[in-house]
């Protein structure tokens, strides 16, 4: 429980109820997920979102231009 209230902890009050909500649910999933995998809540905060996020959007554009390369050379 400690490590949900350390984490929660870091959260600013947004003034919107619906965020502050869905960012709660979030840290319970990360927190939950660092557990898991035994690694910290930080890390894996790392590992989501300065590794795996731009990671896919960068696979995901370069599939895009392969799309748009090939149905621009079928016309």
């Amino acid at each position: 429980m400690n490590k949900y209230i350390d984490a929660y902890n870091t959260m600013g009050n947004s003034g919107f109820e619906f965020i502050d909500f869905l960012f709660k649910i979030c840290v319970i999933v990360l927190v939950d997920l660092a557990e898991l995998f035994g690694i910290s809540y930080e890390l894996i905060n790392i590992i989501i979102f300065v590794i795996l996020q731009p990671a896919l959007i960068l696979l995901f554009f370069i599939l895009w231009r392969k799309e748009k390369k090939k149905n621009r050379s079928k016309l």
